[in-house]
């Protein structure tokens, strides 16, 4: 076991695997939601709503699988979850533009994602997955 598994989780890591994976829910949940209204015929277009339905799916895999990456403490895990950061940021500004439910999710996304960025920065979360920052001594 190494000096970084023996010493506590920071919060901010814990924190920032969270944010991954209510993300990495958010998807899956959505993912299932479009294929359920596919398969009782709700949906108009049948193919389009399965690729939509299969496509969230496996994008909710991604944040999911740097949820659990960051909980453990692996370094590889930080690129994934900045990219979902960074990618629902112009989700979360397309679901405020529409005028309907989505303005929440949208503030909910939004706020996710600027959270998750903010703690994936951290000196004290890249310290923890053994990330050095430039300068510094090895």
């Amino acid at each position: 076991m190494s000096s970084a598994e023996q010493t506590p989780r920071p919060t901010r890591l814990a924190a920032a695997a969270a944010v991954a994976g209510v993300e990495a829910l958010g998807l899956v949940a959505g993912g299932v939601y479009m294929a359920v209204n596919a398969l009782t015929g709700t949906a108009g277009d049948l193919t389009g709503a399965v690729m939509g339905a299969v496509t969230l799916v496996a994008l909710g895999l991604i944040p999911l699988v740097a949820a659990r990456g960051l909980w453990l403490r692996r370094s590889w895990s930080r690129g994934p979850a900045v990219i979902t950061q960074i990618l629902a940021l112009p989700v979360a500004w397309q679901m405020l533009q529409a005028n309907s439910v989505m303005i929440p999710a949208g503030i909910v996304l939004g706020v996710l994602a600027v959270t998750g960025l903010v703690l994936l920065v951290n000196p004290a979360t890249t310290e923890a997955l053994g990330i050095r920052r430039p300068g510094q001594e090895a």
